[in-house]
């Protein structure tokens, strides 16, 4: 079998912006995020701790970007089905995710999140003939530091 040989109409979509949100991180949903996966940490939970904290604030566990504030958000699954109807085989498989740090977040904090499809090719798998995806978000807070990079990965086949 040979690799999945990825059509222009996709290779097109490489690096183009899919989606720009403004997401707020709010303390209450710091706090509720650490509650929902277990993190006791003190400057997740904790006012009156990280208030006397070198941040002054509640900061975010990692991963945790806020809520999006207006209607539009990065929508993954709506990412892959635009790619199926262009041309990706129909099978799906979650690839993974990974993340890069940059800046701390926390409690007030504004992010901008601009999300592109940062890579597509063609492989050769257990599957057969596969599409591979990458998405990437890059977080920026409100002073344009990056915060983070998330990339999620998809598998066609």
């Amino acid at each position: 079998m040979a690799a999945f040989v990825v059509p222009d109409d996709l290779k097109r979509l490489i690096g183009q912006v899919q989606v720009v949100s403004i997401n707020l991180v709010e303390q209450g949903a710091i706090q509720r995020y650490a509650s929902a996966v277990g993190d006791t940490n003190r400057i997740y939970n904790d006012v009156e701790y990280a208030r006397n904290s070198e941040w002054g604030r509640l900061m975010a566990p990692p991963a945790f970007t806020g809520w999006p504030v207006e209607a539009e958000s990065p929508d993954m699954i709506g990412f892959v089905e635009k790619l199926i109807a262009q041309g990706a085989p129909p099978g799906l498989l979650d690839g993974g995710v990974e993340y890069e740090f940059y800046v701390p977040v926390g409690a007030g904090d504004m992010l901008m999140a601009v999300t592109r499809i940062a890579d597509i090719e063609g492989r050769e798998t257990k599957m057969g003939a596969t599409m591979v995806t990458t998405i990437e978000t890059t977080f920026a807070n409100q002073n344009g530091a990056v915060a983070c990079i998330m990339r999620n990965t998809f598998l066609n086949f």
